[in-house]
């Protein structure tokens, strides 16, 4: 992937894309690469792409619609994550992949296999206004855990944040109120085809 230096004053990677680390409230953090520097109202936005792969963790459960007693892939709480983490952990290992509990997402370090068509894996996904979206994933693995079926995914699409930088010169991610404003605003609404054709491009360059 191709990334440009944005003259922003923070530790370089080993291809010069300056980062920064996103924080959550459990004080856990997330090193990501500056890809874009925004200036808008007098505040400076970025979007971010994390440095490590973002991983999902899925778990089969029978489709209670289906009268075949098919099975569908859903997401797990937080309570069962931290069941099954470590052996999610070791399972990823064997592929010489390092799972890390980031903030906002579950990373992975080393280097992702090539993507093979039998591996991808096409999931409807409900946003916050309830509208679903089709996502796709690469599966790079799959465990049992007391007898339960998990699948170890990661999106083939880029995971972009858009935080505001602080006066600290840390990343925010922007409230719901924030970034509603920041979509009526015609300067945003502006770059918006510019940032959708950017990470059109990311997923084009990996």
């Amino acid at each position: 992937m191709t990334r440009k230096n944005l003259g922003m004053d923070e530790t370089a990677m080993e291809d010069d894309a300056p980062t920064v680390s996103l924080t959550d409230e459990q004080g856990r953090s997330l090193l990501c690469y500056v890809e874009r520097s925004l200036p808008i109202e007098g505040s400076e936005y970025v979007l971010l792409l994390p440095v490590d792969s973002p991983i999902e963790v899925f778990a089969w459960e029978e489709d209670d619609e289906s009268e075949e007693d098919d099975e569908v892939l859903v997401d797990i709480e937080d309570s069962e994550l931290d069941e099954i983490f470590a052996t999610a952990k070791a399972v990823l290992a064997e592929e010489n992949l390092t799972l890390q509990r980031t903030a906002l997402t579950l990373t992975a370090s080393g280097d992702l296999p090539e993507v093979a068509e039998e591996e991808i894996i096409t999931l409807d996904i409900e946003d916050d206004q309830g509208q679903l979206n089709f996502e796709q994933f690469q599966q790079l693995a799959s465990f049992f855990h007391e007898d339960q079926e998990y699948v170890i995914c990661t999106p083939l699409d880029p995971l972009l944040f858009f935080a505001r930088m602080n006066s600290n010169g840390q990343p925010e991610l922007l409230s719901a109120e924030e970034f509603q404003h920041l979509l009526t605003l015609d300067e945003f609404k502006a770059i918006q085809s510019e940032l959708e054709q950017h990470a059109h491009d990311l997923e084009e360059d990996d």
